[in-house]
C-alpha cells in the first residue's frame, strides 16, 4: 500500500464519536398525549390523544353507512362506528384496580359491557373528541 492510499483512508474516517453509526440511530418516536377518564366507579379509561386521517375517513364512512350490507340498519352502522373509534383510541381500561392494555382484550370487555358502562363510554369519546378532534363527529 502506498503512503498516499493510507492517508485517504485516514481522512474519511470519522474523526468525533457523534458522527459514528449515524445511519442506524433511529428519531425519537413521537408520542401523543392520552387523557383519562375515571368513573363514578373508580375505573378509568385511557384514550390516545391521535388519530390519523385513514381512521377518520373509515370511522366517517362507517357512522354513515357506507361500505356496509344493505340490510345494515341505521343503528348497526352507529353501534359499528362508536365500536372503531372505541377500539383506535382506548389505550388502557382499568376496571377494578385490573388493567386492560392489549387491543383485543380492550374491544372484548367493551363488548361485553354493560349499558351503563357502554352509556358512559359514549360521553367519554364524545368528550374526548370535541377535545381533541373537533373535525369528527362524535357518536
Amino acid at each position: 500500500m502506498s503512503e498516499d492510499n493510507c492517508s485517504r483512508r485516514q481522512a474519511r474516517r470519522p474523526t468525533s464519536p457523534e458522527r459514528v453509526g449515524k445511519r442506524n440511530r433511529r428519531a425519537p418516536k413521537l408520542k401523543a398525549p392520552s387523557s383519562e377518564y375515571t368513573d363514578a366507579n373508580g375505573n378509568t379509561l385511557t384514550l390516545r390523544g391521535a388519530l390519523k386521517a385513514a381512521t377518520r375517513r373509515e370511522y366517517a364512512d362507517a357512522l354513515a353507512g357506507t361500505g356496509g350490507r344493505a340490510s345494515d340498519t341505521r343503528e348497526d352502522a352507529w353501534q359499528r362506528a362508536v365500536e372503531l373509534l372505541f377500539e383506535r383510541l382506548a389505550a388502557s381500561w382499568t376496571i377494578a384496580g385490573s388493567p386492560i392494555t392489549r387491543q383485543r382484550e380492550l374491544l372484548a370487555r367493551y363488548r361485553a359491557a354493560s349499558q351503563v358502562e357502554r352509556v358512559w363510554i359514549r360521553d367519554v369519546l364524545r368528550e374526548h373528541c370535541a377535545e381533541n378532534f373537533p373535525d369528527v363527529q362524535a357518536p
